[in-house]
């Protein structure tokens, strides 16, 4: 009774908190899962022994009528909701022709769906955003995918509307309107000529993410998350919607114009991220170092002072130089020479493990971190012994600022299988343990590439890390609270029942994450939504994996068992 009400409870939570539109198409479904959850009930109704738990006749009363109604329950849809969803069906055929939706039609869609304005539309988009991820269904997330684009058409010609002005016979460009945020690529901010969807349902123009993919970058720039795989979805959908915009306001839309000039946006995210690392270098000339790292020659005379062998008095050239190296490395045709140069290469190694001072350390790290932006880079440094030991060491026992420098190093080389793999052979997950307290975000960061990149047996291997990302989501800074709960959903789903488990035995869990879903920032409250649903398919026995191994989890007599009352 108690896990047929669990999931009656599940399934109702998921549609108040899914997407509006995807619950809409999925009515037929939704409608026989309350409908065969009811059948169940009215069937334990019937051989509950109601007379032997000795109620008042209020109580008897109210159950036989409830009894009654459940087995008297058949399949109900709503003739409205029928008749919407196949109004939507059509309108998305329709777009696929290329033929302009009927705005006043449309509006009344998101009027009954709850949509009134273009705040609710955002995050209608979001939560569409997340049910990608949920399909494994190809058609499922194709479908998913055209939702995306028909709400984002709404939302900017519906309550962001831009007239196309007086003269509207002539022609305009791209840069002559104020193209709407839906239709602008997030990395070059460009309106989006190809727009395709990534793994974590976030939209992308084809030609700025595959620049973005190509420079090495395995995460998401917008939500900072790691891809589980760069396939790239096409969304035909919005390409045409923001066709027939772009026609009513008589701008080309066939060509790529401006796609290079986008108010001076640098597209290479890597190049950016590494600038605002460096420390400017110092102005002195010391022995013989160059002012200006960008001097012909400059990675051979630097490799010089990088040795182990510098004396007291040379301290600072030590320290001058790897930090010379560091700003040397921004530019990518520098990371390929400063790679190519074996002395300097290893010079940097050498002060990362044996650093006459922790700046020398850090700075050396942060060479490190910027080297492995590219992809080829990465590979051959996550490879390196030496680099691992020496990035290992630092995260354990240095100081807070190179110790984040050696945490963000890290991080990148995760993002590399063979990395995580001999990263986990040097016990990460027991320096993310240590430093979690002090570093959480990027130490979240870390336990959640870990995972995604093939680590999950060494997490799962360390219980004690669950119950540390469950006090960081209650006591952690927002951005701190953010990485947990996005974590824990990720370890949760690699990771399986035992991870679940685990989880669901932190006292109070369902109320950190119910706080967190209350005042966490707009993804933080997305991931607690969802560690929330892992949590109570689990209770409620929804979960397949869960069921599969049961017995080796939970049995009535375990405390396991008595976690999912409690629950």
């Amino acid at each position: 009774m108690y896990l047929v009400l669990q999931r009656i409870k599940t399934l109702l939570e998921d549609c108040v908190n899914g997407s509006k539109m995807w619950l809409l198409m999925q009515s037929d479904s939704v409608a026989n899962n309350f409908h065969e959850l009811t059948a169940e009930l009215a069937t334990l109704l019937d051989i509950l022994p109601v007379k032997d738990v000795e109620v008042s006749e209020d109580v008897e009363e109210l159950f036989l009528l409830l009894r009654k109604q459940c087995s008297q329950a058949k399949v109900f849809v709503d003739e409205r909701d029928s008749s919407l969803r196949l109004e939507v069906l059509t309108m998305l055929d329709r777009i696929q022709k290329e033929i302009v939706p009927d705005h006043s039609k449309l509006a009344e869609i998101l009027d009954f769906l709850g949509l009134p304005n273009s705040l609710s539309c955002k995050e209608e988009i979001e939560n569409l955003e997340d049910e990608v991820q949920n399909q494994q269904d190809e058609k499922a997330k194709s479908d998913v995918i055209a939702l995306i684009g028909l709400v984002r058409y709404a939302k900017c010609v519906l309550f962001e509307p831009l007239t196309p002005g007086s003269d509207s016979k002539t022609k305009k460009s791209a840069s002559d309107v104020n193209i709407p945020a839906d239709f602008r690529c997030p990395i070059s901010l460009d309106l989006m000529r190809d727009p395709v969807v990534v793994a974590t349902g976030q939209t992308y123009d084809r030609e700025s993410i595959n620049l973005w993919i190509e420079s090495g970058h395995s995460t998401c720039p917008k939500t900072g998350q790691a891809l589980v795989h760069t396939s790239l979805i096409p969304n035909h959908a919005l390409k045409n919607l923001i066709a027939m915009w772009c026609r009513e306001l008589k701008i080309p839309f066939d060509t790529a114009e401006g796609n290079d000039r986008v108010n001076g946006v640098i597209k290479n995210k890597a190049a950016l991220e590494a600038t605002k690392m460096t420390a400017s270098f110092s102005g002195e000339q010391n022995g013989g170092l160059p002012v200006n790292g960008r001097e012909a020659g400059a990675i051979p005379v630097l490799a010089r002072y990088l040795g182990s062998d510098v004396g007291a008095g040379s301290l600072n050239l030590q320290v001058n130089a790897v930090t010379a190296m560091l700003n040397l490395s921004i530019l990518e045709a520098n990371k390929t020479k400063i790679m190519e140069n074996g002395s300097a290469l290893n010079g940097v190694i050498e002060v990362l493990r044996t650093g006459a001072t922790w700046e020398a350390k850090g700075n050396a790290a942060a060479t490190i971190f910027s080297l492995s932006c590219v992809h080829s880079h990465r590979k051959r440094l996550g490879r390196k012994t030496r680099v691992i030991k020496g990035l290992m060491d630092l995260a354990k026992g240095g100081p807070a600022g190179p110790k984040r420098d050696a945490l963000v190093a890290i991080l990148n080389l995760a993002g590399d299988r063979e990395a995580v793999r001999r990263l986990v052979e040097e016990g990460v997950v027991d320096v993310v343990k240590e430093v979690i307290n002090v570093l959480p975000v990027e130490a979240a960061a870390i336990l959640e590439m870990v995972v995604r990149r093939g680590g999950i047996t060494a997490v799962a291997a360390a219980h004690s890390t669950i119950k540390k990302l469950g006090t960081l989501m209650r006591e952690g800074s927002e951005t701190a609270r953010e990485s947990a709960a996005a974590t824990l959903v990720t370890i949760c789903r690699k990771g399986g029942a035992e991870m679940v488990v685990e989880l669901a035995s932190i006292i109070g869990i369902e109320r950190i994450i119910w706080e967190l879903m209350e005042s966490g920032t707009v993804r933080a409250r997305r991931k607690a939504s969802s560690l929330l649903r892992i949590v109570r398919r689990w209770a409620a026995g929804l979960d397949g994996g869960f069921l599969e191994g049961r017995s080796a989890v939970a049995t009535p007599t375990s405390s396991s068992s008595r976690v999912v009352i409690s629950v």
